[in-house]
């Protein structure tokens, strides 16, 4: 059975523990610009986005890899990163079209979420809900009943205003 992260923007409270609790478990520090997932932030609108990598099929990090470091685990259905053979050309980071890959200018090396070996800890710490790891199937459901929704109230709201 595929896992994937799924996020539900409406439940993000924007607290960035998510981050944290990365960044602890990947990096072993309390800094969350060194973390696999970010909180993308519109204070003013109260709107906080999870940003996380999609483990796309046919992943264009993959593809644009001048070396191959990059190559999906398929037990896990996850992009993982071989820091032996990464040269840090960053050319993932430009080909990524979530702006989920990244840079630890720590650590030199590309970073990304790989799922916390199927047990993603941010999805253990996010109290609101806002980030669960599901049968990829399961998500593929949740979305489509949520766009849906909002298709509805589109209407609704077209037809109250002819």
């Amino acid at each position: 059975m595929q896992k994937m992260i799924l996020v539900d923007q409406a439940k993000c409270t924007g607290c960035r523990l998510c981050e944290l609790v990365c960044a602890v478990k990947n990096e072993q520090v309390s800094n969350p610009a060194r973390a696999r997932i970010h909180i993308v932030k519109w204070d003013r609108d109260g709107f906080y986005l999870p940003m996380v990598c999609q483990q796309c099929e046919e992943a264009p990090c993959i593809a644009v890899c001048p070396v191959g470091a990059l190559s999906i685990d398929e037990e896990l259905a996850r992009v993982v990163i071989d820091h032996d053979r990464c040269i840090k050309c960053k050319l993932c980071l430009t080909a990524c079209p979530f702006g989920s890959m990244g840079y630890d200018t720590i650590g030199k090396k590309v970073i990304k979420c790989e799922l916390c070996e199927g047990d993603p800890v941010c999805v253990r710490f996010c109290d609101p809900g806002a980030i669960t790891y599901v049968d990829a199937n399961t998500a593929n459901l949740r979305k489509a009943r949520s766009a849906g929704e909002r298709l509805q109230e589109t209407l609704k709201k077209l037809s109250s205003t002819i």
